[in-house]
């Protein structure tokens, strides 16, 4: 059976959000949009208690301005303590939280932040479910302008298996509006992983994107020397395990439909 209470999205006008939040609208859901942008701040706690007055389910897919360790640690942590605190107070009964595939293997950089973060909603009072997803095949374009340097984008040599956001944002309703009960308290509510429909190159799929744009910049493989981890990047840590939801579109099918139509991505139709 599906729930049909008030359900609020942080990060409700991001990648994910935007999403999530269209299809809680289309299935008749009574949505409440929690972003900065909308006068509701999870990290100062702003308008929040206001915000999830009523709800019943809070789909978590805020996401802070910096992707340094500690930086995203506060940020993921803050919201963290701020969701359940506030969320208790209010009635919250659930909470549905996206996540990144692999993040226990880390011990640096985001991926260890969105552990904590994971760990700090896990630990708290509201039943916590938690959807960990494979990097999305919009964060390619993201990660070319990141590692571009006179007409050169050094990309990480990661091995993915890039997800759609919107495949990601119907899981997340899914996982969201499902009735069966979750337990309260770290380590007891179960993790899935979702994931596209097979690994792939960052470097191959960056190749093709800036190909499709008709961008002349030259994509090389790029790994940071200082990173801890930079070896599991390459060896398959961010591969989904064999339980793993997968569903496509491949990151060609997706860049094909989609991102003709999206101006920010640079890519132009034929």
């Amino acid at each position: 059976m599906h729930a049909r209470g008030r359900i609020a999205v942080t990060g409700a006008t991001g990648r994910v959000g935007r999403h999530v939040v269209d299809l809680l609208v289309e299935r008749g859901h009574d949505v409440v949009g929690i972003s900065r942008s909308l006068g509701v701040d999870v990290v100062t706690g702003k308008g929040l208690a206001d915000a999830l007055a009523g709800v019943e389910t809070v789909i978590d897919t805020a996401t802070g301005a910096s992707p340094e360790q500690q930086a995203a640690t506060e940020f993921f942590t803050a919201s963290a303590r701020n969701l359940q605190q506030l969320g208790e107070q209010a009635g919250v009964r659930r909470l549905v939280l996206v996540s990144i595939i692999g993040v226990d293997r880390f011990t640096a950089g985001y991926l260890a932040a969105k552990r904590a973060q994971e760990q700090a909603l896990l630990g708290g009072p509201i039943p916590t479910r938690i959807l960990r997803a494979a990097q999305f095949h919009e964060f390619v374009a993201e990660l070319v302008g990141w590692g571009r340097q006179d007409g050169v984008s050094y990309v990480p040599p990661m091995r993915t298996q890039l997800v759609a956001a919107g495949t990601v944002a119907e899981a997340l309703v899914e996982l969201a509006t499902v009735t069966d009960s979750v337990p309260a308290g770290a380590g007891k509510a179960p993790i899935r992983e979702i994931a596209g429909p097979r690994a792939e190159s960052l470097v191959e799929v960056a190749r093709l994107l800036a190909a499709r744009s008709g961008d002349p910049v030259r994509i090389e493989a790029g790994a940071n020397q200082a990173d801890p981890d930079g070896d599991l990047y390459e060896n398959g840590a961010l591969l989904p395990g064999p339980h793993a939801i997968l569903a496509g579109p491949t990151f060609e099918e997706w860049l094909e439909r989609e991102a003709p139509l999206v101006p920010s991505l640079g890519v132009r139709s034929s």
